[in-house]
């Protein structure tokens, strides 16, 4: 047989006796091997070093706090992980402490559920009670749920809460705002540190609801009465006016609550009468001007008072009944 003959024969004798064959072209000794190559072939701990991210680097969300927190009169439920009879419902002492089984008492004012479940595993690690406890701690009942809420609201008193609502929420439970409510509320943090807010509730559906204030049980919300304006003189319908919607009423509109001048009014001079740290002082307002556009509308302040005079050349125009009217609205209203 011919060596061009016995070549392959051999091959087909490897094949089928199933032993692989590993064919490789060669490469020039001066070539680089692959890129892939090259990094199969670094070292594991580097790799890991250059993927994984330096220490205290690592991005982690941060855990939102806790916003009500346990204090004196609070209701608790504890339990311990394999330990059933430690098992407890206990109620915060004034001095912000609870008295375990076994362990004694232990400080828990001020904390969160999880902050005093670590300190009660503490209590019994510590005291050789328990080798490797696990401690939970739920608030079964809050003593500072209540919510006062007064002022201008159809129903003013307490609203119990058991957890943060928004302002909006709270309002509503209480019935919601009177007509006569000012859109400026103050809430008062309870505690001790008693911070007060000042917040203001738009008329506007979109501003309302994204009002972002919570409230927490504890908390006292005040709604004010909202501003008086006093329209008198000869108009329509003298009285008073509260300042709705966003608690803002200028001249114009003051007038147009009144339902307009009347006929025998003297529109050249309107009189405002502002009180400004007791003392009263008098403003001539150009009214027709006003209405007209060539003079700016005036905004107007709480118990401001708007007198419009009667004209007497209107009156003698328009006969003796409508002088004698138009006088007796003027004595009733005339500010000496």
């Amino acid at each position: 047989m011919r060596t061009s003959d016995f070549i392959p024969c051999f091959f087909v004798c490897l094949i089928l006796l199933g032993v692989p064959l590993r064919i490789e072209a060669q490469q020039p000794a001066s070539s680089a091997p692959p890129a892939a190559i090259l990094v199969s072939e670094q070292p594991r701990s580097a790799t890991a070093a250059a993927i994984s991210p330096a220490p205290g680097t690592e991005s982690q969300p941060s855990a939102a706090p806790e916003s009500l927190l346990i204090g004196p009169g609070d209701l608790l439920r504890i339990t311990v992980l394999r330990e059933p009879e430690l098992e407890q419902h206990l109620r915060v002492l004034d001095s912000g402490e609870i008295v375990l089984s076994l362990a004694g008492k232990v400080s828990v004012q001020g904390l969160t559920p999880a902050q005093a479940a670590a300190r009660i595993a503490a209590q019994y690690r510590d005291g050789n009670f328990l080798l490797h406890p696990e401690a939970s701690v739920f608030v079964e009942e809050y003593a500072t749920q209540a919510v006062t809420i007064l002022g201008q609201v159809v129903h003013p008193g307490s609203v119990r809460l058991t957890a943060p609502r928004t302002l909006i929420d709270v309002i509503s439970l209480a019935g919601g705002l009177t007509p006569d409510a000012d859109r400026h509320i103050v809430l008062e943090r309870g505690g001790k540190d008693g911070e007060r807010i000042h917040t203001f509730l738009s008329n506007r559906a979109e501003d309302a609801l994204n009002a972002d204030i919570l409230v927490r049980p504890g908390d006292t919300i005040l709604v004010p009465k909202a501003g008086i304006v006093y329209v008198l003189g000869d108009v329509a319908h003298p009285g008073g006016y509260v300042m709705q919607n966003d608690s803002q009423l200028t001249v114009l509109q003051a007038i147009a609550l009144a339902a307009g001048t009347s006929k025998t009014a003297s529109e050249k001079r309107v009189r405002l009468v502002r009180s400004v740290d007791g003392l009263s002082h008098s403003i001539d307002l150009p009214l027709r001007d006003m209405e007209r556009g060539r003079a700016p509308d005036v905004p107007l302040c709480a118990n401001d008072i708007l007198y419009v005079p009667f004209s007497l050349a209107k009156n003698l125009s328009l006969g003796i009944a409508n002088i004698t009217a138009a006088a007796s609205s003027a004595l009733i209203y005339a500010t000496k």
